[in-house]
C-alpha cells in the first residue's frame, strides 16, 4: 500500500492548514528579513570591502524600520492564523511524501525488478549519501555564515542532480608508487564548474542544470565535445590508465554491467556531463590492503547512482518544496517536512516545536513504510526543533521466487550542543530501539531484507575526548561504521566533515576543486576542518605522534549486516567524501557505496 502523499487526513483540514499558515507567513517572513538586513556572511562583507560601497549603514537601517514596521502590522494576523494552526498539528502525519512518475515506464517483467538478483547474478549495488545543508530561515542561517536560503537550495538541488545523474567512471592506475593518482579533471573531463559558490548569489545561466546534449552554442563557447561512450545497460563506466610516463593509454572506456536497476531506469537518451575530478585512492594507493581497509575518494562531485539521499537541516519549508521539486525527476520518492510542531506531545505545554526536524530523505526505490520518532530530550535551543528519527522501508525489487526484496534505511540528526554527551547518548539508545521496533512491526515473512542502513548527523565525533561517552556507546556494536577503526580512533584516511564556519568563502575552500585540493593535503585541510573538542580543564595533544590530522566527523553512515537476510552479506564498494556542496553549507557530504552478494545455491529456494 502507497502512502498518502498529504500529511493531514483529508482536504478540509489541509485547506484550514494552508489558510492558517497564509496568516502566517508574512508575519514569519518580515521577521526573518528584520534580522536578515542585520547581519551579514563573511563572503558579503568581503565583497562590500572590494567594492568601497558606503551605503550599507543606510541600508540597514531603513531596511530595520520597514520590517520592524511591517512585522508589528502583520503580528494581529499572524496571532489568529497560530490559534487555527497549533491545533490542526494534532491531526497532521509527522511527514509529506512526495511520489512522481518515472520518466519513463519500465516493462512490466522488469519495473518491480533488480537485476542484480535475476538468473545468473548475485550481486547488487546500493548506494546512500548523506548531508547536512543549514537550510535554515535566512536570517538564522546567517549566524552560521550562510546567506540566501533560497538561492542555496535551488543550486544544492541542481548540484546533487549533476553529480547524481552521471556515468559512474572508475579509474584505476596501474603504478600509483610512480606516478600518484590520476583525477579526470586534468586528463578526461575538462570544463569549469557550474555550482561554486557564486552561483547561488544570482540568477544567472551558470545556475542551470547541466546540457542534455551538445550544441553549437555549446562548442561556440568553448566547451569541449565529448564522445559518447557505447551505450550498454547501465551507467558504469571502468577506465584503466597505465602510468607509463612515455607512452599514452590506448584503452578505451570499457562498459561494466550495473547490478542495480533501479539507479538506471532514468532516461538515457541525452548527454550527460561526465565527472569532472574522481580520485581513486584508499588501498588501491597505499598498496598495503589489511582486512578492514575499504576504498575511499575525495570526489568534486556526489558519487553516481546514489539510490538513497539523506539530508539534514532542510528546517525551511519553501526551500524543502524547491529541493523536492529538483530532486524528484531523479528520486520518485521524497519524504520532507518532516517533524511535528507545537506542544509536544499534543496538548501538553512542557515543549514546543517552532522547526521541524530538518530530515529530508530521497529515495529512488518506493517507500512501503515510514515512521518519525522525535527525541523528548532536547535542551537549549536545540528544544526548538523536533530532531528525531525517520525510519523507511523500500521496495528494492523481487528475486526469482517473486520474494521482495526491501532494505530499511533510517536517517537521524542529534542533540547539537557541546559538553552534553549524555544527551546524545540518551538519544542513541532511543533510536536503537524505535530501528528496532521498526523493523519488527513492519517485516513479513515473505521479504528478504538486503540492506539496513543508519546515516545522518550524529554532532559527536570519534577523535574529541570530549565525546568519548558516545564513542564508546553500543550502537557501533550493531552497526558497522566504515570510517572507524575503534572507540576514539579514525582510520589514517578519514576526513573531518564539519568546516570552519568563519573561513567558508575562502579560496581554498570556495570551490569544489579547490576544496577537494585542499582535503588532500594535511597542512591545508586542518586550517578549514573544525579541531577536536577537549575536556574542559584538560589539555590535548592532538594528533597523537605518528597519526595523521583528521579533524571533526560528525557525518556517519552505517550499515549492519545481523539484520538483513542470512543469505545476504554485504561488502563495501567504496567511501566517498563529497566537495561538490563547496560553499553553499559547512559540512562535507558523505557516501557509500555497498555490495550486496546473495548466496546463488540458497536464492534459488529463496
Amino acid at each position: 500500500m502507497s502512502l498518502r502523499e498529504s500529511p493531514f487526513p483529508n482536504c478540509f483540514v489541509e485547506g484550514l492548514h494552508a489558510v492558517s499558515w497564509g496568516l502566517i507567513l508574512p508575519c514569519f517572513w518580515f521577521l526573518d528579513r528584520l534580522i536578515a538586513v542585520c547581519m551579514s556572511t563573511s563572503l558579503e562583507r568581503t565583497q562590500r570591502q572590494e567594492q568601497e560601497c558606503y551605503l550599507h549603514p543606510l541600508k540597514v537601517f531603513f531596511g530595520f524600520i520597514l520590517f520592524l514596521t511591517l512585522f508589528l502590522i502583520t503580528a494581529p494576523l499572524a496571532f489568529l492564523g497560530f490559534l487555527l494552526w497549533a491545533p490542526l498539528q494534532a491531526a497532521r502525519r509527522p511527514f509529506s511524501y512526495h511520489q512522481e512518475p518515472p520518466s519513463r515506464p519500465a516493462p512490466a517483467e522488469e519495473g518491480e525488478r533488480n537485476l542484480g538478483f535475476e538468473a545468473g547474478a548475485n550481486k547488487a549495488t546500493f548506494g546512500f549519501a548523506s548531508a547536512n545543508l543549514c537550510l535554515l530561515p535566512d536570517g538564522i542561517a546567517r549566524f552560521n555564515n550562510l546567506g540566501h536560503t533560497q538561492r542555496r537550495a535551488t543550486a544544492i538541488g541542481r548540484s546533487i542532480v549533476q553529480g547524481v545523474n552521471r556515468p559512474h567512471i572508475r579509474i584505476f592506475v596501474d603504478s600509483p608508487s610512480s606516478c600518484g593518482t590520476l583525477s579526470p579533471s586534468s586528463s578526461l573531463l575538462p570544463g569549469p564548474s557550474t555550482t561554486s559558490p557564486a552561483s547561488y548569489g544570482a540568477t544567472d545561466p551558470a545556475c542551470q542544470p547541466p546540457p542534455q546534449a551538445h550544441s553549437d552554442e555549446d562548442q561556440a563557447d568553448g566547451a569541449v565535445p565529448t564522445t559518447t561512450p557505447p551505450k550498454p545497460s547501465d551507467s558504469n563506466y571502468v577506465v584503466y590508465e597505465p602510468c607509463d610516463d612515455t607512452e599514452e593509454s590506448s584503452h578505451s572506456p570499457a562498459p561494466v554491467i550495473n547490478t542495480n536497476h533501479n539507479s538506471n531506469q532514468q532516461d538515457r537518451k541525452g548527454h550527460r556531463n561526465p565527472p569532472r575530478a574522481l580520485r581513486t585512492q584508499g588501498v588501491a594507493q597505499r598498496g598495503q590492503a589489511g582486512p578492514d581497509d575499504v576504498p575511499w575518494e575525495v570526489s568534486s562531485l556526489f558519487p553516481a547512482n546514489v539510490d538513497i539521499l539523506c539530508l539534514e537541516e532542510v528546517f525551511d519549508k519553501r526551500a524543502a518544496v524547491k529541493l523536492t521539486n529538483t530532486l524528484g525527476p531523479l528520486f520518485n520518492h521524497i519524504l520532507y517536512d518532516v517533524g511535528v510542531y507545537a506542544c509536544q506531545p499534543p496538548g501538553s505545554c512542557s515543549s514546543f516545536k517552532f522547526f521541524n526536524s530538518g530530515l529530508f530523505l530521497a529515495s529512488r526505490y518506493p517507500v512501503l513504510e515510514a515512521q518519525y520518532h522525535c527525541f523528548p530530550n532536547g535542551r537549549g535551543e536545540d528544544a526548538l526543533a523536533a530532531k528525531g528519527l525517520l525510519s523507511a522501508k523500500v521496495l528494492v525489487g523481487q528475486n526469482q521466487k517473486e520474494k521482495k526484496l526491501v532494505g530499511y534505511f533510517n536517517c537521524t540528526h542529534l542533540h547539537a550542543p557541546e559538553g552534553e554527551g549524555e544527551i546524545r547518548c540518551e538519544q542513541l539508545n532511543m533510536l536503537t530501539k524505535w530501528i528496532q521496533e521498526f523493523q519488527v512491526t513492519n517485516s513479513k515473512p515473505d521479504e528478504v531484507v538486503v540492506f539496513d542502513v543508519l546515516s545522518g548527523d550524529f554532532n559527536f565525533d570519534n577523535c574529541s575526548p570530549d565525546d568519548s561517552l558516545e564513542q564508546r556507546h553500543s550502537l557501533f556494536e550493531k552497526y558497522r561504521d566504515p570510517c572507524r577503526a575503534g572507540p576514539g580512533q579514525e582510520k589514517p584516511w578519514v576526513i573531518g566533515t564539519l568546516l570552519e564556519q568563519p573561513t567558508l568563502y575562502h579560496e581554498d575552500v570556495r570551490t569544489p576543486e579547490n576544496l577537494q585540493r585542499t582535503l588532500e593535503r594535511e597542512d591545508l585541510r586542518k586550517q578549514y576542518i573544525s579541531s577536536p573538542v577537549a575536556l574542559d580543564g584538560c589539555p590535548m595533544v592532538y594528533p597523537e605522534l605518528g597519526q595523521p590530522w583528521v579533524g571533526r566527523r560528525i557525518d556517519y553512515i552505517l550499515y549492519r549486516e545481523s539484520s538483513i537476510s542470512k543469505h545476504c552479506r554485504t561488502e563495501i564498494e567504496e567511501v566517498t567524501f563529497v566537495t561538490q556542496l563547496a560553499g553553499l553549507t559547512d559540512h562535507i557530504p558523505v557516501g557509500l557505496r555497498l555490495n550486496v552478494f546473495l548466496d546463488s545455491d540458497t536464492a534459488q529456494s529463496e
